[in-house]
């Protein structure tokens, strides 16, 4: 069987779905090609033993634009956990900042969402649409280009697509992106990013909570239940793959020790992960029909979870610039209008990559004078009301305006 699209998105993921999503209410076809099985929506209490492995810190415009698609209201609301409030210290000194939702007068600085959880109700409020056909779990075995304007899609169901425009939301290893040869400039941070649920003793107090230590980062996120935290442990392979094997009372008591029992004691643990942590970012977003967005443009530290953010930012704008594209009767692969959408989000993209690489670079230092100038400037920014609410605004992006 052979069908023609006018828009093909290789990734059914968070961005690749929050795409269609958005792309619902045109004009446009659109097909939404996912290798894997979409998991359901669990929309019981959240528990130790069904917390998703994978959570995602969502800043306040991400929270619009999901709301925009209609996804927002789709997620099981005692899922879901606000946060209120940010805590950040440096664990080699006395340095630390601390950013609060009333200060800069917002109800919450964010939400902490389980990965599974958005994606099913991002992929539920894709069916029963009439210009959106997804295909999963199908997987995507070959491109080819047939012309200076069309490209054939071979799915492992024996199906093709045709299409004048494919989005790459494959992921940080996209194979679209590869295929299609775009050139990325990366690097190993060699370090590792562990996962999991964790109990504590403490409320964590609607906080997420962040510790520069010696070798990495440590978070605690704040989950729908009080005393459930997702962390994000970054550290070197070794330190990782020694986490990984201890048995759960030795891994509980090393954390616990770690983040200097700010929450009391971690008392229990969920199942455990462990995933490499690369810098990497495309040197262009689009080239001939293909355009990439979110992780397989680009891909940051998780210091500061703003990579989600940064790839639903990139769905909304390329969204944005193809309905204008549909009002003004150009194609959707149009080369003014592909550039228009690179342009919007290459700068803003590189910009936080560079502060977060910035700030990694700044916390791996241990000479003590550069130590001690960190901590100093840590504590006078936390004093300085009108530059820590700037930074905070920043990251949560209610400076964006977003047309319907």
């Amino acid at each position: 069987m052979n069908q023609t699209f006018d828009v093909v998105i290789v990734g059914g993921g968070l961005v690749g779905s929050a795409l269609a999503r958005t792309l619902a209410d045109t004009q446009y076809s659109i097909a939404l090609i996912e290798a894997q099985p979409v998991q359901a929506m669990d929309v019981s209490a959240i528990s130790l033993e069904n917390t998703d492995l994978r959570v995602s810190a969502l800043n306040r415009a991400s929270e619009t634009f999901l709301r925009k698609t209609g996804a927002w209201q789709g997620m099981a609301q005692n899922r879901l956990s606000p946060y209120d409030t940010m805590r950040v210290w440096d664990g080699e000194g006395t340095g630390h900042i601390q950013f609060c939702a009333d200060e800069v007068a917002e109800p919450h600085l964010g939400h902490i969402v389980e990965n599974r959880q958005l994606q099913g109700a991002l992929m539920d409020g894709l069916l029963g649409q009439s210009n959106v056909q997804v295909f999963t779990p199908t997987k995507l075995e070959s491109i080819e280009k047939v012309d200076n304007a069309q490209y054939l899609l071979q799915l492992d169901s024996g199906q093709v697509l045709k299409s004048t425009l494919i989005v790459a939301a494959d992921g940080a290893r996209s194979w679209v992106r590869d295929w299609a040869g775009f050139e990325t400039r990366e690097w190993d941070y060699d370090h590792h990013g562990l996962v999991c649920a964790v109990e504590v003793e403490a409320s964590h107090e609607a906080c997420a909570w962040q510790r520069f230590t010696e070798d990495g980062v440590l978070a605690f996120l704040p989950l729908a239940q009080s005393n459930l935290c997702s962390i994000v442990w970054s550290c070197p392979q070794t330190r990782a793959d020694e986490l990984l094997a201890m048995d759960d009372t030795s891994f509980n008591a090393a954390l616990t020790r770690e983040f200097e029992g700010m929450l009391g004691q971690v008392t229990a643990c969920g199942q455990r992960a462990a995933f490499p942590l690369r810098q990497r970012h495309a040197k262009t977003y689009v080239k001939q029909g293909v355009v990439l967005v979110g992780d397989a443009a680009h891909t940051i530290h998780p210091l500061a979870g703003q990579g989600v953010n940064l790839g639903f930012m990139d769905a909304y704008v390329l969204a944005d610039e193809l309905k204008q594209a549909s009002k003004k009767g150009l194609s959707p692969a149009h080369p003014q209008v592909l550039a228009r959408y690179e342009r919007r989000r290459m700068t803003e993209n590189l910009s936080m990559m560079a502060t977060m690489e910035g700030f990694k670079r700044l916390f791996a230092v241990k000479t003590p004078v550069v130590r001690w100038l960190r901590n100093w400037g840590m504590s006078k920014v936390n004093q300085f009301d009108l530059l820590k609410n700037h930074l905070v605004q920043a990251a949560m992006g209610t400076k964006r305006e977003m047309r319907e």
